[in-house]
């Protein structure tokens, strides 16, 4: 493109695993014991987590098997509803309608893209079990208002929160408090575990209940995998998945864990970076973020009065990838139920998403911003 610096070797990428040497010894490690299932790494795991959030977590091979068994542990079912906002990945519809519920899409806050209570309350019925908020690009949004909704409703909370580890609100981690938070753990998420996710509560019958499940819903079957032995005499009293995560998962969560305090401040480093490079500019709209409250997964801009398709070609023409999170769900064919969410709709239009991971560096912030200004003519 005329007038604009091409980058010649191509590195930048919108996201990617950092791994090093770490992980990969921790995997040889487990093959080397041959013992390639759920067994001790996973319980390590699981307890590291358990000390940084200070309750019990339960891990699973993805951050969607989670949020399903967490609701399938809330006896939610065939009949029931959910609320949650539209604009969040499919993962979130699809724990929902796995357990044989309806989702209810609901709009968002411009500013945050995160649940809109009000628009939520309009859309309880008898039938709502459960409110699913979701911290979208590690934002949490309103969540002592959630919860005050939830009990004035007496319903259960369920926070998505894939791309929020790390993340506080109010001083306090997400996952430390409220009622079940599930976390991700894929390859690009803020600690990786290859595939992975989290069930974090204090409620001990859900723990129980996602912990048979994970497991085809052989019954205490958990404790026989950490002692290396395997239920043969066992019952099953209710619907199970094969959703365990594996000691070759955990061992690379386990160093990924080690490093996430450096991962973290990278993170921030970058989206404070970002936030300084593109504060006041009139075709840009910045979400509303604390880069000390958060450890961004994703850094995502809207854009005002500018053709995204456009400006998405642009880049990728001088180098720098972008993406798109996310499609509104109530747009899929699977869940359109004709529903109108002006703000989503709206938002959905505008949202461009911007490089972010740990090896990025502010050099390359301060050119992907540089090469944005000069294609949005400014």
């Amino acid at each position: 493109m005329e007038g604009l610096e091409v980058m010649s070797d191509n590195t930048i990428r919108l996201s990617r695993s950092v791994i090093g040497e770490e992980e990969k010894k921790a995997v040889l490690d487990v093959l080397d014991r041959q013992y390639l299932g759920m067994g001790q790494d996973v319980l390590y795991f699981e307890q590291e987590l358990a000390t940084y959030f200070a309750r019990e977590a339960v891990c699973v091979n993805t951050g969607t098997a989670a949020l399903h068994l967490a609701l399938q542990a809330l006896g939610v079912g065939p009949g029931d509803e959910v609320l949650v906002q539209s604009l969040t990945y499919v993962a979130s519809f699809q724990a929902i309608s796995a357990t044989g519920a309806r989702p209810v899409p609901c709009d968002i806050d411009p500013d945050t893209i995160t649940l809109n209570v009000d628009d939520a309350k309009k859309r309880i019925t008898e039938h709502t079990r459960v409110v699913m908020p979701v911290h979208y690009a590690s934002s949490v949004g309103p969540l002592d208002e959630i919860y005050e909704f939830a009990q004035d409703n007496d319903l259960r909370v369920v926070e998505d929160a894939a791309q929020a580890f790390g993340t506080y609100y109010n001083d306090k981690k997400v996952g430390s408090f409220g009622d079940i938070a599930c976390f991700s753990f894929d390859g690009i998420k803020n600690i990786t575990s290859g595939e992975g996710g989290a069930v974090v509560t204090d409620d001990k019958e859900v723990l129980q209940r996602v912990k048979d499940a994970r497991l085809l819903g052989v019954e205490k079957d958990t404790e026989k995998r950490y002692s290396g032995d395997r239920s043969w005499d066992f019952d099953v009293s209710m619907q199970g998945w094969r959703y365990h995560m594996s000691n070759v998962m955990a061992a690379i969560g386990i160093e990924q864990f080690k490093k996430f305090p450096i991962f973290a401040e990278k993170r921030k480093e970058l989206l404070k970076r970002y936030q300084s490079n593109l504060a006041n500019i009139n075709s840009i709209e910045l979400l509303k973020q604390d880069a000390n409250q958060i450890v961004p997964h994703i850094f995502v801009i809207k854009l005002k009065n500018y053709d995204r398709n456009t400006l998405r070609k642009m880049l990728e023409d001088v180098g720098i990838p972008t993406g798109i999170h996310y499609k509104p769900n109530h747009k899929l064919s699977y869940y359109d139920t004709g529903v109108e969410l002006p703000c989503t709709d709206t938002v959905a239009k505008e949202i461009l998403t911007l490089p972010l991971h740990p090896e990025l560096q502010i050099s390359d912030v301060d050119h992907i911003c540089e090469m944005l200004k000069q294609c949005l003519g400014i």
